[in-house]
């Protein structure tokens, strides 16, 4: 598909899909086919990247420049309706005048962006306009993911460390494990993300800086690359309190498991003693006094039972049971 924005009076305005103008300021290329990368190419005059281009991961085949345009391409996430973020190459071509985006997944940034900034009537005066503010929103979209997962994480901390003194509703730890799986994918994805978000920005700045754009431009284009620093260190402390919560749940598991065996073993213990008892004079020797006994069998059952209190009595009072 083929979207296209054009802007009078300087407002970002959609145009219909049916009729695709490719001389508008943004053109945003959604899955495209073969055939609409293939017709955009021709109308630039450039290579606009398909599938494999943007999957690769070299440097080089993610940011350089081509017949005076430059294509970057970036990793952003997006969130599907089970709440799972997925991670996709986006690439952003400046052409002379014009901006074109080839996406194969929907970003929420890429539908809130020219809604917003026509509600709010953002002056749009170039293409660089449109890349920057696009790019402030997908910023955005990460930020609010970032903290979204910080809340999940403090959420589930308060879980894990509460139900660390509950003994009567015990905690399904497999739960727990499973939970700070799902988060940790969720803010390596935002890293991935934030990194070649980071990158781009300083080569946008180097191309900013070659098109003669104003120190405006330049300045937002800075401010983009600080804000990524910036989530990346708070990612890095998120992180580093997951993997704590991590060892702590591991931690506490060992715990649980050594408390089951302890118990095994305490029982083991108690009833040994009445188990060798029961087993020498269960054994066929003619001559053992005891059989003759009248009070033989009595006398046998009461040390058993002995033998059995005697060690528990012992366990409580060392506090192991």
């Amino acid at each position: 598909m083929i979207r296209t924005y054009t802007t009078p009076k300087g407002r970002l305005t959609p145009q219909a899909t049916d009729a695709p103008d490719l001389d508008a300021i943004w053109i945003d290329l959604v899955d495209p086919t073969p055939d609409e990368i293939a017709q955009v190419s021709d109308r630039l005059g450039i290579t606009i990247p398909d599938r494999a281009d943007m999957d690769e991961i070299e440097l080089s085949s993610r940011l350089y420049r081509e017949k005076g345009a430059a294509v970057m391409t970036a990793v952003i996430t997006a969130r599907s309706d089970k709440a799972i973020t997925n991670l996709a190459p986006v690439s952003f071509v400046l052409c002379g005048r014009q901006l074109v985006t080839v996406r194969f997944h929907d970003p929420r940034p890429f539908s809130t962006f020219p809604d917003q900034a026509y509600r709010l009537e953002t002056p749009i005066k170039e293409a660089e306009d449109v890349l920057i503010g696009l790019l402030e929103s997908i910023i955005d979209r990460l930020a609010d993911l970032l903290e979204a997962a910080a809340r999940d994480v403090d959420t589930l901390s308060r879980r894990i460390f509460r139900s660390a003194h509950s003994t009567k509703d015990p905690e399904d730890f497999q739960d727990v494990l499973q939970r700070i799986g799902a988060e940790g994918n969720t803010m390596s994805n935002i890293r991935d993300s934030l990194v070649t978000l980071e990158r781009l920005a300083a080569f946008l700045g180097n191309v900013a800086g070659e098109r003669g754009c104003n120190a405006d431009v330049r300045k937002r284009i800075k401010t983009l690359s600080g804000d990524a620093r910036s989530l990346t260190d708070h990612l890095d402390f998120v992180s580093q309190k997951l993997t704590f919560m991590l060892d702590a749940s591991l931690g506490m598991i060992n715990i649980a498991q050594n408390a089951t065996i302890k118990i095994f073993s305490v029982v083991a213990v108690i009833f040994l003693p009445p188990t060798l008892i029961a087993s020498i004079y269960g054994m066929n020797f003619v001559h053992m006094p005891e059989l003759e006994w009248t009070y033989g069998y009595p006398m046998a059952l009461g040390a058993m039972v002995a033998a059995a209190i005697l060690p528990y009595l012992f366990f409580k009072y060392k506090g192991w049971l």
